[in-house]
């Protein structure tokens, strides 16, 4: 693959956990609205426990699934390129989050 396709797919991956991130941020924000204050003692950690884990299996197939096949394909330097430009990415929308709250601030 080209580096540019790989730098698209690892921009695309990037976004795709930013917009899962903002969609939960904007979920817990309202989450004491719809659900109330009061804890339910059993519930509230097992959903919070249940969407831990479902948040750690769609971020790490986001960021980990096509590296992985293509490193399993025969592709090892595309894989772990796309994988890099994945986490550069991450990092680069992390900085921007930051960024954003210094300056609304």
């Amino acid at each position: 693959m080209k580096n540019y396709t790989l730098i698209r797919w690892g921009a695309l991956n990037a976004l795709g956990v930013l917009t899962y991130v903002i969609l939960l941020a904007s979920f817990f924000s309202r989450a004491n609205q719809w659900f109330g204050e009061t804890d339910k003692e059993i519930f509230t950690p097992a959903a919070a426990i249940m969407l831990f884990i479902f948040s750690a299996l769609l971020t790490g197939g986001l960021v980990l699934a096509k590296p992985l096949m293509l490193y399993i394909d025969g592709k090892k330097k595309d894989g772990l390129k796309l994988f890099l430009f994945t986490g550069i990415s991450l990092f680069v929308f992390t900085f921007l989050l930051f960024t954003i709250l210094l300056i609304i601030k």
